[in-house]
């Protein structure tokens, strides 16, 4: 009887571990899944070369539309400068958004994109993006972003157009050091 006790704890452990880590690996596994299916309405990222040495397609042009959204956490206003612009597939494109706080203070935000349709969202890709990293405005800070983007000329014929959006988020920020270091030398004083 034992040896079945031992043997039954052994497979549950065993099976515990496996789904732990298989969840685990799950979030990075999806990743992969979205980039390549463009599931998700992920896009890719490029290089300014990569770009440049596309070739274009001067006779078909594509309409990206831009939604810009914040997220009820962040007292933020976001748009874009322009709504609409029509591209020439392999074009690199650069496209300016402002960004204002409304708040009293210091403020952190991450902007999350999505492109569709999401057939259309492998063919997005980004050589440089205000979404790459964290945003910070100070209170009543206003700031213009840029975005430069390429749609791959090899964007099915039926994708007419693309819409590009954005949602801000809300991003604590921990205590700096220079702030800890404040407080623990005012505390020797």
């Amino acid at each position: 009887m034992n040896s079945n006790i031992k043997n039954t704890v052994t497979t549950l452990s065993s099976i515990a571990v496996i789904m732990f880590c298989f969840g685990y690996v799950l979030v990075p596994i999806y990743d992969v899944f979205c980039d390549i299916t463009g599931l998700n309405g992920k896009t890719g990222v490029i290089s300014k070369n990569e770009a440049n040495s596309l070739s274009f397609d001067i006779n078909r042009s594509v309409t990206v539309e831009f939604d810009t959204n914040v997220n009820s956490k962040l007292p933020w206003k976001f748009h874009a400068d322009t709504r609409k612009i029509s591209v020439i597939p392999g074009k690199l494109v650069e496209v300016s958004f402002e960004v204002e706080s409304l708040a009293a203070n210091q403020t952190f935000g991450k902007a999350v994109p999505s492109v569709t349709p999401p057939k259309g969202s492998i063919y997005f890709n980004k050589t440089e993006c205000f979404c790459f990293s964290e945003q910070e405005l100070g209170p009543g800070e206003r700031k213009t972003m840029s975005v430069r983007f390429v749609v791959d000329p090899a964007l099915p014929l039926e994708v007419k157009s693309l819409v590009l959006s954005y949602t801000f988020f809300a991003m604590e920020k921990n205590v700096s050091t220079r702030n800890i270091d404040l407080k623990i030398n005012s505390n020797k004083i």
